[in-house]
């Protein structure tokens, strides 16, 4: 029920907000903790698209991940950004882990949702963000991981 409300009001914050401008850095790089940690580098291509690379860890595999973001101001506070978007990903697991992971295949890709917030600081380059990733994997039964939340924090410049 939570989730659902969450996502109601990233939407409607969405559709009220979509004509704001959000660029406040062109290149931004940290890390991301949650579900899956790892690193993340953001960057900007147009005013308000940038392109997300995620490289992190899940069931002692490695997963690369990479998103297209549209970004606006989240009810037109300054510097508060609501970040939407798309993309793809593939996880990878060694011999010796595979059994670790839930489908004991060594690998997995798959298609991905973002929906989040980041507030940039004035006063220092740093980001905060916080998002919901859901994805679907391919080739799997229940291939729905509806669990990927986390905090990234980057420096920006």
């Amino acid at each position: 029920m939570r989730t659902r409300i969450f996502i109601i009001a990233l939407l409607a914050a969405f559709t009220t907000a979509f004509s704001a401008s959000a660029q406040d850095y062109r290149t931004a790089v940290g890390l991301r903790l949650g579900s899956t940690n790892g690193i993340t580098i953001k960057h900007f291509t147009k005013r308000n698209v940038a392109l997300e690379g995620i490289v992190s860890t899940r069931w002692r595999g490695v997963g690369l991940t990479g998103l297209i973001e549209g970004h606006t101001r989240f009810l037109g506070v300054n510097r508060l950004n609501f970040i939407y978007g798309a993309g793809a990903h593939v996880y990878i697991w060694g011999e010796g882990n595979r059994g670790y992971a839930p489908y004991q295949r060594s690998s997995i890709a798959g298609l991905d949702a973002i929906l989040g917030l980041e507030y940039n600081f004035r006063e220092v380059p740093i980001n905060i963000g916080i998002d919901w990733k859901p994805t679907l994997n391919f080739s799997v039964d229940n291939g729905f991981w509806g669990d990927e939340a986390a905090i990234s924090i980057r420096y920006t410049f």
